[in-house]
């Protein structure tokens, strides 16, 4: 089942092209099962992605892309804003209370230069604190360069991390590009999280395929 865990759309997302109609039913199109809508810290119910994913007939989870001090990171499982939580740890324990599921997304998209050597790089970064508190990582990201994503990819290993893969969509033809591939059918946001922390998926580079 093939699910992009990692999209924007308009107004809710204030860099994003695309209307949630339009997200999903490229999506649908384009022979993905599901998509979660992660506004920039703006947050779907629960009632409004069902709604949605109904009159679509296709699966739209919720979720959020919270910006931190240690970066982005996707959450599923919170629903609201609480002070604090641009603190990763406090954001950690938010998470925790829930039962939901972080990732780090893009890890240091910003900070990571064509010039830099990749294993450097890595070896400079994974000593931060960050991944003590992020279950996993994004390693595909569809609008991440190669060289960044190879370079997820480099740190997913040394953590022992498969991660996920999603699209960032923010304009059409950032769809279809990297996904998610889960083992078992998902049906909500709570079967996504459970999936996920059983570790029952993998990331797909879709564009490999076109």
């Amino acid at each position: 089942m093939l699910i992009d865990l990692h999209t924007h759309t308009t107004p809710n997302s204030d860099d994003s092209f695309l209307s949630p109609t339009e997200l999903v039913l490229h999506a649908k199109k384009c022979g993905l099962d599901g998509v979660c809508l992660t506004e920039h810290d703006w947050y779907w119910s629960h009632e409004a992605a069902a709604q949605l994913g109904k009159e679509l007939n296709f699966l739209v989870i919720p979720g959020v892309e919270t910006n931190t001090e240690d970066g982005h990171m996707i959450v599923f499982g919170i629903d609201k804003f609480k002070f604090g939580m641009h603190h990763t740890d406090f954001l950690r324990e938010m998470v925790d209370e829930k039962g939901g599921f972080m990732i780090l997304a893009h890890p240091f998209r910003r900070n990571f230069y064509t010039q830099d050597d990749i294993d450097e790089t890595v070896e400079k970064v994974c000593q931060k604190s960050v991944f003590r508190y992020v279950d996993t990582i994004e390693i595909l990201n569809g609008r991440g360069k190669e060289r960044q994503n190879s370079f997820s990819l480099e740190l997913g290993r040394r953590f022992g991390w498969q991660g996920i893969g999603g699209s960032d969509a923010h304009e059409l033809k950032d769809i279809p590009t990297c996904a998610t591939c889960f083992e078992r059918k998902v049906r909500n946001l709570e079967e996504l999280i459970q999936e996920l922390k059983a570790g029952r998926y993998k990331p797909v580079d879709l564009r490999k395929n076109q």
